[in-house]
Parts: C-alpha cells; structure tokens; sequence
C-alpha cells in the first residue's frame, strides 16, 4: 500500500496574518515579530498519510486495511467510500524544540499561536496534494477525540496503519494517546458529495476550534441511522 511523508511543505508566516490570528493585540507585536525571526529559519511542518482502503463494514465499525474502528458517524461517513486517507501532520520538533521562558505567558501564547498556524498550513497542504495526487473532488476528515463517538484511544489503531510514524515525521503518542509535538493533528480524509465537519455533531456552546455550527437535525439524522 501506498504511503508517503511530505517534509517540504512550504509555510509563509507573515506577521500581519499571524497578528489577525492574535485578534491584532497591540501588546503581543513586538513578541511575535521576536518569535518569527527564532521560528522562520527553523520551522519545517511535516505530514505522513497512506492510501488505504474499506476492508468491512459490520455494525458500528469499519474496518480499513485490517485495522477496525469503533464508530458509528465515520461507519455512516464512509458507507459509500472505498479509498481514504489516514493521515498525521505537524508543527514538526524544530519548531516545537523552542524555548521561551516558563514564567512569559504572553511569549508561550504567541508561540502556541504560531505553531496552530503551522501545523494548519501543514493538514491545509496535504489536503490539497491529495486533491491534486489523486484527482479528489470534495473531501471531508474525521479525527479520533473530536466526538463521544470516536473516542481518542483510536489514535493508537490510526498510528498502527501509518507505522513508525515518530521515526517518520517526529510524532510520537503518549499513554494518554495525546500526540507530541502537541501542535499535531490526526485522522482520515475520505472523499463526500456532502461537506461533513465534527463540529457540526458536537453541541458545545463554546469552542475556538469550531469549523462549523452545531446542526442538531443533522445530529439527530445520525442518530436515527443508529
């Protein structure tokens, strides 16, 4: 089966973008101008992926490239899909090997901002290689932990598809099964006629990670496929 580590993923970090991303906090220019001279000659995103593909389907789990997964919106997701992509990306370690002291909150702030930016740049890429690479119309993802319903265990099922993915782009998974680097992300890319989003299940009230709103009739159509 196919899989392959993009390393040279190129990533602008233009201080006025990064600044939008801060909300343009007078405070924070003159720390993030500081960070971008440290980040810009070192940052170096990476991403791994593997086109793998429906084995089975039985209940409320898939089964992807003898690897099964326990969850009934990825079932439903792919029930007309035979090709995906599990992948990870990251900020990568130059980045994350960075310094600032423990006690400058507003440094470790600006810092984590950046890497989000980063490590974006590098899911944003992939996604578009996969297009272009394999001739994808729409695609939506799915990552384990962004809903009850795929619980973050399975990010040791989604490692295993993928290998040594710590010797391939630096990411390692504690017994918490949180990725380090922290600024790294996770999960499957499928193609759909129809743009899914997690966030679309999820009804918390407040999330700054939040793609998209809370659809409680589409909740609720899951449900009933249940």
């Amino acid at each position: 089966m196919e899989l392959e580590v993009l390393d040279s993923i190129p990533v602008e970090l233009d201080f006025l973008e990064v600044m939008k991303g801060l909300r343009q906090r007078k405070a924070m220019e003159a720390c993030v101008r500081e960070l971008l001279d440290i980040v810009r000659p070192v940052v170096n995103p990476k991403a791994v992926y593997k086109v793998a593909y429906i084995d089975s389907r039985d209940g409320d789990s898939v089964c992807i490239d003898g690897v099964t997964f326990a969850s009934h919106v990825l079932k439903v997701n792919l029930d007309k899909v035979e090709r995906v992509f599990p992948y990870v990306a990251t900020c990568g370690r130059e980045v994350d090997e960075i310094a600032v002291p423990p006690d400058d909150i507003m440094k470790s702030y600006c810092l984590e901002m950046i890497k989000r930016r980063v490590v974006g740049t590098a899911r944003s890429y992939l996604e578009d290689y996969l297009r272009r690479t394999y001739a994808l119309g729409q695609m939506s993802r799915m990552s384990p932990g962004s809903l009850a319903d795929w619980p973050i265990t399975q990010q040791k099922e989604l490692f295993s598809i993928l290998g040594d993915v710590e010797a391939l782009i630096g990411v390692r998974l504690t017994e918490s099964f949180l990725m380090v680097p922290t600024k790294s992300v996770s999960g499957i890319f499928f193609p759909t006629e129809v743009k899914f989003e997690s966030c679309q299940l999820c009804p918390r009230a407040v999330c700054e990670a939040r793609r998209a709103p809370y659809d409680p009739q589409l909740a609720k159509k899951y449900r009933e496929t249940a």
